[in-house]
């Protein structure tokens, strides 16, 4: 069995009913704009100053079906996905991806960051966060190589991956070790400390939990052996396998840190995946942020520093590539023996995502070069049809739009006509049912995958805050 994150709700079925949706550019533009969050009465937590933030910026959006769409999206992780409880008298907060019932570290993360700058405002919103620092915590420290989580840490796996051959453990969905699965929860951890300075979840739980995850982090860079980590599953897939008994393909140890597999669920080519190294860069940065603030732990702010400084050093020898015009860009895997590839995956971290995880200016020479190649025929998962551009990757497959890619591509442009473009296209394309998708055909959006994806829903909802800050001129016209 082939195991996407979609595969695990949709499928044939899915994509079944889907592909009979109109094929009309915005198919909403001609039925009455209804709100597609569920009834009050039925979320899963409603947050007093996300329903305000919402009344605020939809005011000031003119176009009446982007309206729409941010009042459909933006809350859609805390009406739909948040289970909240409590754990030894502490909150607890399990957030799903959205259709399948597990927690990824890194989707909850950036599910909830959307919402991090209204935390000061609320105290239940600030149970969620503090809920959700301690369930990751707890989850890293049952096994920091797994990617997704079941809420009970004693079950199985509920995703079909019983069978695959890794050291499993119970409370684990799927195991794919992935360095963002890591960064991503120092990133959550450090905007919640920044936004609200409140101490309570950084307890000794979280400190341990950290330390696994630097440690994890050095072991992953291979200086001492192969390591502890190797994946294999039966599948007729090469991207849902590790090749050499597990450990994947060869590499020279060079400080960079291994990587099995890419934010999308898919393994890398090589090992040396070099937006996530450059996201652990600005991720262990953030970590020795709280640990020094928050707690007091100077050595292990040190420790994050250091490794966040070698890793660093590292990118720069080895990380680079030309870019075939006589200038150089950022691979997107390495082997440390000086072979490269060049693609770019709509999944952040993505080349193109840099800015958007702190990993990158948005001005940076380098960084524009190499979002200007990943936005073009250079880049093999880069597609233009009938309804959009955008930038896909093997996880769907050919010809297949991720909006989590155009939604970046907006984020780091200052361009306001390609802004523009980029907010027509999202608009048009979410086949009637005024929400983000992970991905859909470039020429037809009534054919798409997953119609309940929550990251990129608050994605899209973080674009338009994000206009609203710096380009609010462009929330007040018409697509």
């Amino acid at each position: 069995m082939r195991l996407r994150r979609r595969d695990v709700m949709t499928g044939a079925a899915a994509l079944a009913v889907t592909a009979s949706l109109p094929r009309a550019a915005s198919a909403a533009a001609a039925a009455p704009l209804v709100s597609k969050r569920p009834p009050r009465g039925q979320r899963r937590f409603v947050s007093p100053a996300v329903e305000a933030e919402i009344a605020r910026v939809k005011a000031k959006i003119a176009d009446p079906e982007l309206a729409w769409l941010f009042e459909n999206c933006y809350p859609n992780t805390l009406d739909t996905t948040v289970k909240i409880g409590t754990v030894d008298g502490k909150p607890d907060a399990f957030v799903i991806t959205g259709d399948i019932e597990a927690l990824w570290l890194r989707d909850s993360s950036a599910q909830m960051q959307t919402y991090v700058h209204l935390a000061p405002k609320d105290a239940g919103l600030r149970r969620v966060f503090t809920g959700l620092i301690a369930r990751q915590a707890r989850c890293i420290l049952i096994d920091p190589y797994a990617n997704a989580f079941m809420e009970d840490p004693t079950a199985k796996s509920n995703l079909g991956a019983r069978t695959d051959q890794t050291d499993m453990k119970p409370g684990v969905a799927e195991r794919k070790w992935e360095i963002d699965s890591l960064c991503y929860p120092m990133r959550l951890a450090h905007g919640y400390w920044t936004a609200t300075r409140d101490k309570t979840p950084f307890d000794d739980l979280w400190a341990k939990a950290m330390r696994r995850a630097v440690a994890t982090f050095r072991e992953q860079q291979r200086k001492d052996g192969k390591g502890p980590y190797h994946f294999q599953r039966l599948n007729v897939s090469p991207t849902e396998t590790l090749m050499f008994e597990g450990y994947g393909a060869p590499t020279r140890k060079v400080g960079l840190i291994h990587s099995m597999f890419r934010p999308s669920d898919d393994a890398c080519l090589y090992p040396f995946l070099i937006p996530s190294n450059l996201f652990a860069v600005s991720a262990l940065r953030m970590l020795a942020t709280v640990q020094r603030e928050a707690r007091g732990d100077m050595a292990g702010a040190t420790d994050s520093e250091a490794l966040a400084s070698e890793v660093e050093a590292a990118l720069r020898a080895h990380g680079r590539m030309p870019d075939g015009q006589g200038g150089e860009v950022w691979a997107y895997e390495v082997d440390g023996f000086g072979n490269a590839i060049f693609m770019d995956d709509a999944n952040v971290p993505s080349l193109s995502g840099l800015p958007l995880l702190g990993a990158a200016d948005r001005s940076d020479p380098l960084f524009r070069r190499t979002a200007a190649l990943a936005w073009s025929d250079r880049n093999p998962y880069f597609f233009t049809g009938t309804a959009a551009r955008g930038i896909g990757g093997p996880h769907i497959g050919l010809d297949m739009i991720w909006p989590m890619s155009i939604i970046t591509h907006a984020m780091n442009s200052d361009d306001d006509a390609m802004i523009r473009q980029c907010l027509a296209w999202l608009k048009t394309t979410h086949g009637g049912t005024g929400f983000m998708h992970e991905s859909f055909n470039k020429d037809d959006p009534g054919k798409f995958t997953r119609s309940w994806f929550a990251w990129a829903n608050g994605l899209f909802g973080e674009l338009i805050l994000d206009l609203e800050r710096r380009k609010p001129a462009l929330l007040a016209a018409r697509y």
